[in-house]
């Protein structure tokens, strides 16, 4: 309504995974209109007739648009030509400051929060891009309830599934990312690994060689040393 935006409070209109919809129909004629030149008291304003009432509306100069998207969609590269135009463009990484002062402690052990998901994204960044490194937000609950429960909780239904798609199941590089391979104790590992040797399963061999399988440790979830273990030793 043009009528309730005549005064000089800005009014905000956030679009989600703005990448992800159809703009002709989200924002049709306004396309145009929304444009920084095309606005009310503007020189080049320009107006379109509303569908119903008939009358004939322009976007008022106070009225802003926020589009979010991920630029790990991939989504993004086919994105409309008619956005790239009309918006500018903030790149968003992950704050560790947000999360500097939450600490998760059990058994006396304490783990700083951002300090371990810079870890995390370093190695992401290293493997695979900057695209993909883990954003702060799913560690912000952490906040209120600080305890290895939900940290635990966070890591199984949110990292380690983000880290399956990113690496497409190659576990030795998820191993990686969450320092495994430096664990001398199994027991702090989240991906343990076992030789499949061909010998004890099959009756031929030939052809076949030693393979690994991999499995997630429920167990290395609960323990503290398991995160703190994330860091590279020194």
């Amino acid at each position: 309504d043009e009528a309730s935006l005549v005064d000089d409070k800005p009014y905000v209109f956030i679009i989600d995974e703005i990448n992800r919809g159809n703009i002709s129909k989200i924002f049709g004629e306004l396309i145009t209109l929304i444009e920084t030149t095309k606005r009310s008291g503007k020189k080049e304003c320009i107006s379109t007739k509303l569908p119903y009432s008939k009358e004939e509306f322009t976007v008022p100069d106070n009225v802003y648009i926020i589009g979010t998207m991920n630029t790990a969609d991939r989504s993004i590269a086919l994105m409309d030509t008619a956005l790239r135009r009309r918006f500018k463009f903030e790149e968003m990484l992950p704050d560790y400051d947000l999360l500097k002062d939450i600490f998760v402690e059990d058994r006396g052990t304490k783990v700083n929060i951002g300090a371990m998901l810079k870890v995390i994204n370093e190695r992401i960044e290293y493997l695979y891009d900057r695209e993909h490194t883990i954003g702060h937000a799913i560690f912000l609950e952490l906040k209120e309830s600080n305890n290895i429960d939900k940290l635990e909780n966070i890591f199984k239904k949110s990292v380690i599934p983000l880290l399956q798609e990113y690496f497409y199941e190659d576990y030795e590089k998820i191993r990686l990312v969450l320092g495994d391979d430096g664990k001398d104790n199994e027991t702090f590992q989240f991906i343990t690994k076992v030789k499949l040797k061909p010998q004890e399963l099959f009756s031929s061999t030939f052809g076949l060689e030693e393979t690994m399988s991999y499995a997630i440790n429920e167990e290395a979830f609960t323990n503290i040393e398991s995160y703190r273990g994330i860091f590279p030793s020194n």
